[in-house]
């Protein structure tokens, strides 16, 4: 839900909610009881399953009761998502783009009030949480709940890349503005229907006419009827291909496959960079003709090689101008980078802001410490996002018309830049070289270091990452400029870099 500072909004549903949530925590302490008696009496692996199914139901609702019932935004500051400039004042003033800045009006990317910003958002592709799944090669797990979030919210960039790719950026979902709104109460009373049921489906002798039974009840989706809306059909075929099924091109399947190349299982937290590489690995080996029009660039060391990402555009004649992108194949950068030591140093938060007012932005990865999320846009000093940790079912993207509803978020969330981890992947989409000079000529102005920060966070260099030899500096240094250069800055110290060759973990700030 979106609502202004000094409007708070009453829920007609919070006294209903609140009977199912005591109730709920009522009958929570024994049916714990008894769920942990009974495991200790199975077999190990039946054990670990059911472990699984209730730590998917409990970080529901712990993820659900942190979330804020509203999120609040001001009708005086200018609103960016992935590039857009929505200004929820618009109707009011007679030039809705005085406070939007000159990066968004020089890409002429503005949008207007409280409703378009609302169906953008929603149009975006949302990856959260799944339970009830088929098993995880090599695990027990039928969930990703409580560990794979820096995994979903790699897929929503990935998507959003696909999105633009096929779509354009001025694509929005045609229901996008009938989706209903859950507050956290609504969204807390849902867990707590879906961990009760838990609880009960797996304690022998449960019955539906028993106490609590009542609670297993859980919405169920109607199937989707056919759309014939221009676009649709690319739209949700996009949503199939991260489904939660091991054939899904880039499913959470497939990643934890590949993640096993970087010393990852199921289980295991994966961070933004590790995750820059997961999505490389997956789209160069999906096999969906659709997909082979696309490929991913990871930088290395927080270094872009501009000759690496034109060689991944390909050598088409044609991909140098404005020509269709089938006849091209369109690049992903991730660029895996450290905003600071411990913490996030403040003096980035202009560069944040810089990178997704550009149109070509897919967003970031990153979040708190040990909790991911996808960061989209800003407003003010806040960060908005989308939150991959609400567990929901199991939906079989192989079916025809599978429902899209929870593959969207109605409601934005925010978060005070200071919270943010440092470690972060941000990505940018390029359809063909053009492009691709174009966002390296535009990120050169957003990399220019201020007088605070003694490093940008992260060049461009000219040429290949085989011309260069990382272990030592080059023997002379080249002139150039600190964010668009032609070789790494003579002398460099560790103090400077710090080269994690598969992490590609970098630049660490005094």
């Amino acid at each position: 839900m979106i609502c202004f500072k000094g409007l708070r909004p009453s829920s007609k549903r919070a006294d209903s909610n609140r009977r199912t949530l005591l109730y709920f925590w009522a009958h929570l302490w024994d049916g714990f009881r008894v769920l942990l008696v009974e495991m200790d009496n199975k077999e190990a692996d039946e054990g670990d399953k059911l472990k699984s199914k209730l730590m998917s139901a409990w970080n529901n609702v712990r993820y659900s009761w942190l979330l804020k019932s509203k999120t609040y935004f001001s009708r005086n500051s200018p609103v960016f998502l992935l590039g857009k400039c929505y200004h929820f004042k618009s109707d009011d003033i007679e030039d809705p783009l005085a406070s939007c800045s000159s990066v968004a009006l020089d890409n002429k990317h503005i949008a207007g009030n409280v409703e378009a910003f609302r169906r953008d958002f929603t149009s975006r592709i949302w990856l959260t949480y799944r339970e009830d799944f088929p098993v995880l090669q090599g695990s027990s797990f039928t969930s990703d709940c409580g560990w794979g979030c820096t995994l979903r919210a790699g897929q929503m960039m990935l998507a959003q890349a696909l999105i633009l790719h096929f779509l354009g950026r001025e694509w929005t979902w045609t229901e996008a503005l009938s989706l209903q709104t859950l507050d956290t109460e609504t969204w807390t009373s849902n867990a707590a229907r879906k961990l009760v049921a838990s609880l009960e489906s797996s304690i022998p002798g449960e019955r539906q006419n028993q106490p609590g039974a009542w609670l297993a009840t859980w919405p169920r989706h109607k199937p989707a009827k056919a759309s014939t809306h221009p676009g649709e059909a690319h739209h949700r075929r996009v949503v199939s291909w991260f489904g939660d099924i091991p054939s899904a091109q880039l499913s959470v399947h497939k990643l934890v496959e590949h993640g096993r190349a970087s010393g990852k299982q199921a289980g295991d937290w994966f961070g933004p960079a590790v995750a820059a590489h997961i999505l490389r690995k997956a789209v160069e080996e999906a096999t969906d003709p659709e997909l082979r029009g696309i490929t991913v660039y990871v930088a290395q060391d927080c270094t872009v090689y501009s000759g690496d990402v034109i060689d991944s555009h390909g050598e088409q004649p044609s991909c140098s101008g404005t020509a269709d992108h089938r006849n091209c194949r369109a690049v992903v950068i991730l660029i895996p980078i450290r905003l600071g030591g411990e913490k996030t140093n403040v003096e980035y938060f202009n560069f944040v802001k810089g990178i997704l007012s550009l149109e070509y932005c897919i967003g970031v990865i990153g979040g708190k410490p040990k909790q991911a999320y996808y960061f989209v846009g800003f407003q003010d000093d806040s960060l908005i996002y989308m939150d991959p940790h609400y567990c929901q079912s199991f939906v079989d993207v192989s079916t025809t018309n599978f429902p899209l509803e929870t593959f969207h978020c109605p409601s934005p969330k925010k978060m005070p830049f200071n919270k943010m981890d440092p470690s972060c992947t941000i990505g940018f989409y390029s359809r063909n070289v053009k492009d691709y000079e174009q966002i390296s000529e535009e990120l050169s102005k957003v990399l220019r270091p201020s007088a605070k920060e003694k490093y940008p966070a992260f060049t461009f260099m000219k040429g290949h990452g085989r011309d260069y030899d990382l272990s030592s500096p080059p023997a002379q240094e080249r002139k150039k400029q600190p964010y668009l250069r032609e070789s790494r800055r003579a002398g460099a110290s560790t103090g400077d870099f710090v080269l994690l060759k598969h992490a590609h973990k970098a630049v660490v700030h005094s």
